[in-house]
């Protein structure tokens, strides 16, 4: 029997489902404290991920998903910039 590979799952902050690491968009903060977006997923940091889905990104920065999970305060042009490099990704 062959041994199947482990899909590791992440769960979004945005809609609180479990899907796919690959599926999801890892939003870092790194040692220095700056805040960005990894889409290699290999950034060195503490990391929150979300869809892909520009919706789900907005519900999680509404109820604060990204601050607590990254224990910090995000200003707001931050959150503009992650938004755009989201939809930019996603084109």
């Amino acid at each position: 029997m062959p041994a199947t590979k482990k899909i590791p799952m992440r769960q979004c902050v945005g809609c609180k489902e479990l899907k796919p690491k690959k599926e999801l968009v890892r939003v870092v903060k790194n040692s220095e404290g700056e805040i960005s977006i990894d889409l290699t997923g290999k950034k060195n940091g503490k990391g929150a991920y979300v869809c892909r889905n520009p919706e789900c990104f907005r519900a999680a920065r509404k109820a604060k998903s990204f601050e607590r999970s990254l224990a910090c305060s995000i200003p707001a042009e931050v959150f503009d910039a992650m938004e755009a490099e989201l939809k930019a990704d996603g084109q």
